[in-house]
């Protein structure tokens, strides 16, 4: 996503990307679009004729919902479905059905941003003016020169001035929230604590790790035997160089190691279990530092493994991982109060779809 989208994104769907966290319309096995084994009959082709002539013609001023007095228009809706679109990237074009449901998905959040935006009008900043024109700025000053980014506007099918109407509708709603919301999310020590507990393994331990650099000799695994051959005594000849100590093992990856690693002496940094294949690391893990492996045979060739470090499984403790447990508790409450919160202004306030 490029900058401008993000900023877009943001002004946009800020109540949406700050508090409703729904899910996406998902593309279920049952409606994903299946391969045609034969081609469709004139008659279903006719009709699908008739359903396409009958279809009424559009307009981006559409309107699509109304909240209050104000319009969502259909180029607002298809603007901000074609921003969720780009950031899930679905792997197959969406069905009929599919794009509806999408579409009933962005009109529903528009609405609760409409109605925070809203009820927002009624605590906004006194500096308003000041930080939308320090927002916008800031957005603006990302780009080498003016054109670069007139052009990303444009891309997004918008001018200057709908960028700043978005930029104070995010700021308004974002300080509502944070003025009127934020603050009754509170967490206490022993949410923390249960949280920790809860998830000690999953989140708050690190398991033993080794540094390693190793020497590859690489051959397909669908070469000769000859060929296998001579990559492993290769193997083996640079392995007694190695334990005779006649040269330093990162020289002589850098001048025989297949692997770009040899560009680092064959460095492959810290890795933990599971990252390596299991022949490399089970001799890496075997090991001491500033031991050097025999000759290990994976599917990439032949390995000499030297083991330069090794860190030992630790946890994180309560103290260490207590900040951002309450950060990630008081984001949940958030959450879930603005969803409260859009729900009650609903209520109170008149709310049309009209989404054909």
């Amino acid at each position: 996503m490029n900058r401008v989208q993000k900023v877009v994104v943001t002004a946009l769907c800020a109540a949406l990307i700050l508090a409703v966290q729904q899910t996406t319309p998902a593309v279920s096995a049952e409606t994903q679009p299946t391969d045609q084994k034969s081609a469709p009959s004139q008659q279903a082709a006719d009709t699908g004729a008739q359903k396409q002539a009958e279809t009424p013609k559009t307009s981006p001023d559409d309107p699509v919902a109304k909240v209050g007095n104000a319009v969502i228009t259909r180029g607002e809706m298809a603007r901000a479905e074609t921003i969720l679109l780009k950031q899930n990237q679905p792997k197959q074009p969406l069905t009929a059905e599919q794009t509806k449901q999408v579409e009933d998905y962005v009109v529903e959040q528009l609405i609760a941003a409409e109605l925070l935006y809203q009820a927002g009008l009624k605590v906004e900043p006194k500096d308003l003016d000041k930080q939308v024109a320090e927002k916008v700025a800031q957005g603006r000053s990302r780009f080498a020169t003016k054109e670069e980014y007139e052009n990303a506007l444009k891309a997004q099918d918008i001018d200057e001035k709908q960028l700043t109407d978005y930029t104070r509708k995010e700021i308004i709603v974002n300080n509502l929230i944070d003025k009127e919301i934020a603050p009754k999310a509170q967490v206490s020590d022993e949410e923390i604590k249960k949280f920790y507990d809860d998830n000690r393994e999953r989140y708050f331990s690190k398991p033993e790790q080794v540094r390693a650099s190793h020497i590859l000799i690489g051959v397909d695994q669908k070469a000769d035997a000859e060929t296998k051959k001579k990559a492993k005594e290769k193997a083996e000849a640079l392995l007694k160089e190695v334990k005779e100590g006649k040269k330093d093992f990162a020289e002589l990856a850098k001048a025989n190691s297949t692997c770009p690693s040899s560009a680092q002496g064959g460095d492959l940094g810290f890795f933990g279990k599971g990252q390596m294949v299991a022949p490399f690391e089970q001799a890496a893990f075997a090991l001491k530092p500033g031991e050097v492996s025999g000759v290990v045979e994976t599917q990439f060739g032949y390995h000499i493994v030297k083991l330069t470090d090794k860190k030992p499984a630790e946890n994180v403790s309560l103290e260490e991982a207590k900040p951002k447990i309450a950060e990630f508790l008081k984001n949940q409450k958030v959450q879930a109060l603005v969803t409260d919160y859009i729900n009650e202004l609903r209520s109170k306030n008149k709310v049309e779809k009209l989404l054909k």
